[in-house]
């Protein structure tokens, strides 16, 4: 596969002179640069985040702790206690009511002071240490002993050698946070963290924690850097959060409850998260959400990426597929509310009962929300006339907030056409479309938007992916083929950005040694990570999005899978730079003449770069993440076209200056 890539690169090089081979001639492209069809909205290409696979606590939230402070089910799930006779030395207590949010803490007592006594915590399968890394250790202490216990702090490879040390002595008194600093002198994905009770005595700890110092933007207790910066590189339009299902919940009870996500952390509610053993072939029992990941981390990393947040709300109804648990309509008031003062975190003031939480959080100025969704993936009349009392209680306020709806998990079928005339019925703003299916689906739907009403409702296909074996199949890979199908499915979705504004591969993220679904767009474990060729499909289309759509046709026909070629162009008014995007699908070369019409002369410089595989069902991985790649190289056009080699099985863009 190493010679596959070198052949790509050089493959690059021979289309850039035109070396022609032995690929087969197609009739000229034409590009019309002065007939725009339509414009492109900026959240044209998004990014769509759950808490699934370990996206969350374990993956993008940098917490190496698991069940830091006693919460799951099992109080001491993740935990293990280094003693022979493990019926002494720890309790967990429960302050209940007093500190509903957060009951549970570890009460420490050492009795003989000859005797070893400590924790081990496992992590989220192990901990990423990197050596000459700073780590900071934390927690909450309560003593009341006169000569309180010494704590002593190990990171331990996966061989038991000692990787870094640290030391804390809890002093005489009330709840106090405790911090110690250090380095770690090794490297290990599969670490753990060993913390021993020295002395006589008692001692009470709740929110042990433990960050690495590499965080996003260098902020104590934040996110993993790599994650976001593989994020920051789509350059995307929004961020829909927290999901997807995980929005729903099993049952209502446990659906996501933005408010139980913000404010201090020890103040945050631990919940069970919803997919721990939603599949029997991934059953994931310590799966849980700290909320460490919660609204206002999410609002920021949209702020901090350049992207519009979405978040997603409960519409009062749990999931469907689960136990289809509904609010009766004369008790959706506290959802309803939810969804109001959401605005208020989001836009309000700092002196308003919401702001004012923000502003806390240290951040007074408004994040600017501008869009808002209602429900998930629910389908039926249950839930229509349940978006109609969202739709006139957050319209009444603020009417300016777009709201999203959806047409159900499906693309069509009973229940999407049932939602998608009561929708129009409604003056629906933008509607959710879902798409999972095998990448021949993909490449026949291509033209799904052509027909579709000019005076309706925007599109938001908030999730799809091409599945290699079918949906919900463990064994679904990130491969070349659904990559492909998804690119050319893609320039169908750009081609017509008057009905599609915004667009969102899902699931994002997943754990090597934690994922429940598959497939998904980046791949990592505790140290690294990679983008498979999906992300990079995604990552082509919104570094070269534009502003608006030209028509570009063969014979006069728009590019949708004639002889398995398909493709889309725009123009970016702002870089003066014409971008076509071209998919072909078959395993032959093609000889491509591209012509510009309406437009004097092309200036000379150009870009090109070239997304491919000779196999079908290369994928990318943490040894070899560079497989399927994108090869670029500058080229030049003079006069008014240009002929280009597309390699089998690619996807090409092409960026063309424009002369002033």
């Amino acid at each position: 596969m190493r010679k596959w890539f070198i052949n790509s690169v050089l493959g690059s090089a021979c289309l850039l002179l035109s070396i022609h081979l032995a690929a087969q001639t197609a009739r000229p492209i034409v590009v019309d640069v002065d007939k725009p069809i339509s414009s492109i909205q900026p959240t044209m290409w998004g990014i769509f985040f759950e808490d699934i696979n370990f996206a969350a606590d374990g993956g993008i939230y940098a917490e190496l702790v698991k069940n830091r402070s006693f919460e799951f089910a099992k109080p001491l799930m993740g935990w293990k206690i280094l003693k022979t006779d493990a019926t002494e030395g720890l309790l967990i207590l429960n302050r209940g009511d007093s500190n509903a949010a957060n009951p549970r803490f570890a009460r420490i007592t050492r009795n003989n002071p000859d005797e070893k006594f400590g924790l081990e915590n496992e992590g989220f399968r192990g901990m990423g240490i990197k050596k000459g890394m700073t780590y900071h250790f934390s927690l909450l202490a309560k003593n009341t002993e006169a000569y309180p216990l010494k704590i002593r702090v190990e990171l331990v490879s996966e061989k038991g050698q000692v990787i870094g040390t640290a030391n804390l002595a809890p002093e005489k008194g009330d709840w106090r946070r405790y911090t110690a600093d250090f380095a770690a002198i090794g490297t290990d994905s599969k670490a753990k963290l060993d913390i021993w009770f020295e002395g006589q005595g008692s001692v009470d700890l709740d929110m042990i924690s433990l960050f690495p110092d590499d965080t996003w933007k260098n902020r104590p207790g934040g996110l993993r850097a790599d994650l976001v910066q593989l994020l920051a590189d789509l350059k995307p339009g929004f961020v829909r959060f927290p999901g997807g299902c995980i929005v729903e919940g099993y049952e209502l009870a446990t659906r996501y409850q933005w408010k139980n996500t913000v404010g201090k952390i020890e103040d945050r509610k631990t919940m069970i998260n919803r997919w721990n053993t939603e599949f029997k072939h991934r059953l994931t029992p310590d799966y849980y959400q700290s909320f460490g990941m919660g609204f206002f981390e999410y609002f920021q990393l949209a702020e901090d990426i350049g992207a519009e947040p979405l978040p997603i709300l409960s519409c009062g109804m749990a999931c469907q597929y689960n136990s289809a648990e509904v609010a009766p309509m004369d008790q959706l008031g506290p959802y309803i509310q939810d969804a109001l003062d959401l605005v208020e975190f989001a836009n309000g003031a700092a002196d308003t009962k919401w702001g004012k939480v923000r502003a806390s959080m240290g951040h007074p100025a408004p994040f600017n929300l501008k869009m808002m969704g209602i429900g998930n993936e629910q389908w039926g009349a249950q839930y229509i006339e349940r978006y109609e009392a969202f739709v006139k209680a957050i319209k009444g306020k603020y009417p300016e907030i777009k709201l999203v709806t959806g047409t159900g998990p499906s693309p069509d079928g009973k229940f999407f056409d049932f939602a998608a005339k009561e929708l129009k019925k409604l003056h629906a703003e933008i509607v959710d479309e879902h798409y999972y299916a095998n990448p021949e689906w993909f490449l026949q739907n291509a033209t799904r938007y052509d027909k579709y009403d000019r005076s309706g409702y925007k599109i938001f296909a908030g999730e799809y992916a091409a599945q290699s074996k079918s949906g919900a199949n463990p064994d679904n890979k990130n491969n070349w083929r659904c990559a492909l199908s998804e690119a050319a499915f893609m320039t169908g979705l750009e081609r017509n950005a008057d009905v599609v504004s915004l667009c969102s591969y899902a699931p994002l993220f997943a754990h090597v040694d934690g994922w429940q679904w598959t497939p998904d767009l980046i791949w990592f474990d505790n140290l690294n990570a990679y983008g498979t060729p999906n992300y990079y499909v995604q990552k082509l289309f919104s570094n070269n999005k534009g502003t608006q759509v030209l028509p570009a046709t063969r014979d006069k026909l728009p590019l949708t899978g004639q002889n398995g070629l398909y493709g889309s162009a725009v123009l970016d008014k702002e870089t003066n730079e014409i971008i076509i995007k071209l998919v072909n699908t078959t395993g032959k070369m093609v000889n491509q003449t591209i012509t510009f019409d309406g437009v004097k002369r092309i200036g000379s410089k150009a870009i090109l770069t070239v997304l491919k595989s000779d196999y079908p069902d290369a994928v990318n991985s943490l040894e070899q993440p560079n497989q399927v790649y994108p090869a670029r190289q500058e080229f030049f056009v003079k006069g008014k076209s240009f002929q280009t080699i597309l390699p089998a099985s690619s996807f090409s863009v092409y960026r063309i200056t424009l002369a002033k």
